[in-house]
Parts: C-alpha cells; sequence; structure tokens
C-alpha cells in the first residue's frame, strides 16, 4: 500500500494533462505511471487529491433525486454494532418521509448514475479518462449519518473514493478467504480483518483494485462520498452479450428467397432411438455458427454495440433545435461513444467509419466535443449524421462560431 502526500500544482487535471505527467488527483503519479504501478495492482491514499472540492449536489437535492424513479438509488440501516448488527435494505425510488430522521444515526442513501443528472458529477469524472470510457461504470454518491455505511464488503471493479464532504474512515484489507453472512439483504463480509485504517477528509481520495475488502463509516457527524467506479465484466456476460448481438445481425443471403438453407438429412435412417439429437444436424449447427464468428469485424462490432449500450433507465430527450451552421458540438452526459479500427459505436449502434470522417469521429469520443470549425468542415455525410445525433438527443450544440 502506498500513502502519497504529495501536493503537486503542474497540470492539477489529468483530462488536460498528458499521461506523462505528474498530477494531483494521483499524489504526483503521472496517469502512465498510476496505470503501471496500481491499477488492478495495489491501493493508492492520496491527501488532498482534490484541494478545495465541492460536493457535486446539496443533501436536499440528493434526497429529491432519491424520489425520482429516473434514478437507482438505495436506502441502507444498520441496527445495533459488531457481528450482531442487523442490516435493512430499502430500494428507490425513496420518499423523504420514508428516510429515517436526519439526527439518527447508523444509516446511509446511495444514488448511482449522478452523472447523468448533474454537471458537476459530469466534470468530477472527466478527470478520470486516462481510463478506457468502456470501462467507466458511473459515479455513485452516499450520503451518510454518522456512523452510516454499507459495512464490510468487497467489489468485482475498481473505485475510486473520493470524500467531498464531512469524514469518512475507511478499513481495507485483501481477504481472499472472505465469507458472507447468511440471511442479510446486503452483502457483508462475516470475518472481515482489516489490514489498515484511515480518515478521510474533504479532497482525500482512496483508489481500491478488485477484490479489496472495505468498510467505510462516517464519523464526527454526516459525510458525502462520491465512488468512480469501473466495471469489469464477467467473461460469461461477454460471451452471452456479445453472442445475442452477434446472432441478432445475422444476414446470410443465402437465406433469402424462397429457399434459404434449410436441414436436410436424406441419409437418415430410420431409428430405434428417436429421442437422441442427430450427428449431423448438430454439426450443421456448428457450421452455421462458424459463418457467422468468421464474418470480418462481426464480434467487433457485437461487443462495440454492447460495451456502448446505455443503462436500462437512461433515455433521451427528442432535440427542439436543429445542429447549427456555426457552432460545435457536444456528447450528450448520457451518451457513450466508442470505437474501433473499423467502426464507431454510439449508444448500442455502431456504424463504418474511414477516412477523415473516422478520425472526427474518433475525436469525438475521446473529447466529448468538437469545435466550430471541424463541425463546419465535415462531410456532407459526417454532417447529416451529426444532425440525426442531434435531432435523436444523443449530441447537443456547442456555443461558438467559426474562426
Amino acid at each position: 500500500m502506498n500513502t502519497n502526500k504529495t501536493s503537486v500544482t503542474r497540470h492539477p487535471d489529468p483530462a488536460v494533462a498528458p499521461i506523462d505527467q505528474p498530477v494531483a488527483l494521483l499524489g504526483g503519479l503521472s496517469a502512465a505511471d498510476f496505470m503501471r504501478s496500481h491499477w488492478q495492482r495495489q491501493p493508492l491514499l492520496v491527501r488532498q487529491a482534490l484541494p478545495g472540492v465541492q460536493p457535486p449536489i446539496s443533501r436536499a437535492d440528493l434526497f429529491r433525486l432519491a424520489e425520482s424513479d429516473e434514478v437507482e438509488s438505495r436506502l441502507v440501516v444498520r441496527h445495533g454494532q459488531g457481528d450482531d448488527a442487523d442490516w435493512k435494505l430499502v430500494r428507490g425510488p425513496l420518499g423523504r418521509r420514508s428516510l429515517p430522521p436526519l439526527k439518527q444515526r447508523d444509516w446511509t442513501v446511495l444514488v448511482q448514475g449522478l452523472d447523468l443528472h448533474v454537471p458537476a458529477a459530469q466534470e468530477l469524472l472527466t478527470r478520470f479518462r486516462f481510463v478506457p470510457q468502456a470501462r467507466l461504470d458511473d459515479l455513485m454518491i452516499s450520503w451518510a449519518a454518522e456512523g452510516g455505511g454499507v459495512g464490510p464488503h468487497f467489489d468485482s471493479y475498481d473505485v475510486f473514493l473520493i470524500q467531498v464532504a464531512g469524514r469518512r474512515r475507511w478499513r481495507i484489507g485483501r481477504m481472499p478467504d472472505a465469507t458472507l453472512r447468511e440471511g442479510l439483504p446486503v452483502k457483508i463480509i462475516e470475518n472481515f480483518a482489516p489490514e489498515q485504517e484511515w480518515v478521510l477528509e474533504p479532497g482525500d481520495m482512496l483508489y481500491l483494485p478488485p477484490g479489496w475488502a472495505h468498510d467505510g463509516d462516517a464519523v464526527g457527524g454526516e459525510c458525502m462520498t462520491c465512488s468512480v467506479g469501473f466495471r469489469s465484466p464477467h467473461r460469461s456476460e461477454l460471451a452471452r452479450e456479445t453472442l445475442l448481438r452477434v446472432a441478432d445481425a445475422v444476414e446470410d443471403e443465402s437465406d433469402a428467397g424462397t429457399r434459404p438453407v434449410v436441414y436436410l438429412d436424406p441419409q437418415q435412417p430410420a431409428t430405434t432411438t428417436p429421442g437422441r439429437i442427430p450427428t449431423d444436424l448438430l454439426q450443421f449447427t456448428e457450421t452455421a455458427l462458424r459463418r457467422v464468428l468468421d464474418e470480418p469485424g462481426a464480434l467487433a462490432r457485437a461487443l462495440g454495440e454492447y460495451l456502448s449500450e446505455p443503462k436500462a433507465n437512461v433515455s433521451f430527450e427528442i432535440a427542439q433545435d436543429p445542429l447549427p451552421e456555426d457552432g460545435g458540438v457536444r456528447l450528450d452526459a448520457r451518451s457513450i461513444m466508442l470505437y474501433d479500427d473499423a467502426h464507431v459505436f454510439m449508444n448500442g449502434d455502431s456504424w463504418h467509419a474511414a477516412d477523415e470522417d473516422a478520425e472526427v469521429l474518433r475525436r469525438l469520443a475521446d473529447a466529448r466535443q468538437l469545435d466550430a470549425a471541424t463541425v463546419a468542415a465535415a462531410s456532407p455525410e459526417l454532417r447529416a449524421l451529426l444532425e440525426q445525433w442531434c435531432d435523436d438527443g444523443w449530441i447537443h450544440p456547442l456555443p461558438g462560431t467559426v474562426a
């Protein structure tokens, strides 16, 4: 474990700093050094990673947001202390009257996807764009009364825990033999044995790789913590989701028309075991699957569409204004835009991209905006695509005129 207290003022924001330059967010490490030495390897505590940080949302506004059925929210309440504590979990929407009194201790409210609703949370998230967008999950915020937390647990993803108000005590440990308490609505480690402990102040940040057990509770009053999480899809999940999308995109010309390719078995003899699946039918199916997977770019296209698919509760508003003639564009906060060598992916759809249009679209995916001059120089085909995305609410006009 490294504890870094270095204060670095040069290149304070990794969103704009070169990846090989030191940044305050990472305690004096460059983004490149952090990814080599800590990412998926070991925790990192950074004191004053974000000096002067302010909560992206007030407590009152957070509680109002938790009342909406458009966000994923949870209420976690602990009753009692120690190994005999009981836990209560309530999933949102959370009406204000359903929450405990503010003076009651040992409860917390958590809201997922704050970056989809609050510009200040979106801005905070941009500081972590040295990690591939395809790995990003969301920014979660938790408000906790004195003693509030979700108990000792571990996650299967990377997380940056940013203290934005009040103080929180974190205890962490490697728990290869962790076991969970049975009969609880939350996943609580029964044999939690912390190795290290700190109290984080506003502006402090703790990075944890997947699998590190941790327990955080508010101390000295209420607190707020932002969690920037990076998903780690299970192998079976990636296989299932990509295969489903590959199958949906199957377009075999030989299956078109009045005589599609069907299974034929003119040599099938009479059988005394009618319940057995014929070997020839299995081979016919294997051949069909191999044809689909062998299609150039099919798997890459399916993966990109899956990784760029917004969460189920995300929706877009149809634009009221067309794409301007003299302005730039920016991605909607809810839009997920990715690319590979041959495709561009946006919100679960894919487009083949090549030449200068591809470079412009990749720039949009990386920077999440294009300036007015770039939009003005776009080809007619690219302009039409941007206009469609603007109509769909996936991108928005960015103020500015062509120089």
